[in-house]
């Protein structure tokens, strides 16, 4: 018996496309909120990063119960999640993909709603709002029979808007064309970078304003625990970037990097959501 709802030579609306690395005690439950999403239409794919752990098995163990779920080993380990991701949406098959860590829990309409909002808007990228959960317990997540949008321009992204990864859902053709940069410097920044290449290309795009994503926060760990390697690599990643004009952004990578974290300081230390 499998947990398909879709004929096997059917493509899934959206490939969820999972990097692991060392996740054994958590993924399960990363899983589980995939397999009880009120959208039945997805595959998820994930790509383990040479886990020395039990990840594996567990894996291994939901899959021969669910045949929407695919596992690929990779030869080496890549030092970060960008190289994974690439590798998990050169495999996916629908038409839009969406990113999950290993360690995070989605709300039971995360993808629901989010394909309603692209319903509604013509977007082509749609990201949420998250919440903290301590591990050992569970993120507070409620019923939405609502959703507020509020669409989000790549200047509104630069200066203060947060797009959680494990939030993003976009069209299959956007990762294809702007893949996560997997050059460790960016580690940690690569889905800042792949984000605004997203946004300069397409416009704009929409968040669904309420909480679909619980941020497992695990050991005693604070948020962005490493507050100035953080600012340096979103310095790093701004200061590089190019516009498709060819220009860069100069001195105003410095400006939009303290707006961001910022904000960022307001809404993760002191409301503990995005």
């Amino acid at each position: 018996m499998t947990g398909s709802s879709i004929p096997a030579h059917a493509r899934p609306t959206v490939s969820v496309i999972m990097p692991a690395f060392n996740n054994a005690a958590h993924i399960g439950a990363a899983i589980a909120s995939v397999q009880a999403q009120t959208r039945a239409d997805w595959e998820l794919i994930v790509v383990n990063d040479c886990s020395t752990d039990g990840t594996a098995a567990v894996v291994r163990r939901i899959m021969a119960h669910d045949d929407r779920i695919e596992l690929i080993t990779l030869p080496q380990n890549m030092g970060a999640p960008a190289g994974p991701r690439n590798i998990g949406v050169a495999a996916s098959r629908g038409r839009y993909v969406a990113l999950l860590d290993a360690d995070d829990l989605w709300h039971p309409q995360k993808l629901d709603l989010q394909l309603n909002a692209i319903d509604v808007t013509g977007a082509r990228f749609v990201s949420a709002g998250l919440v903290d959960f301590d591990d050992g317990a569970k993120p507070d997540f409620t019923p939405v029979t609502r959703a507020r949008l509020q669409r989000i321009s790549m200047l509104r992204t630069l200066i203060n808007t947060k797009t959680p990864t494990s939030t993003v859902l976009a069209e299959r053709e956007l990762f294809e064309r702007f893949p996560f940069n997997e050059d460790l410097a960016y580690k940690a920044r690569e889905d800042t970078d792949c984000f605004l290449h997203m946004h300069e290309a397409i416009g704009s795009s929409i968040k669904v304003l309420h909480p679909l994503l619980g941020y497992r926060i695990t050991g005693g760990q604070q948020i962005s625990a490493n507050k100035l390697t953080m600012v340096k690599r979103h310095y790093h990643v701004l200061s590089r970037y190019q516009y498709e004009s060819g220009r860069t952004m100069g001195p105003v990578a410095a400006l939009y990097t303290a707006t961001h974290f910022g904000s960022a300081v307001y809404h993760r230390a002191i409301r503990g959501r995005m």
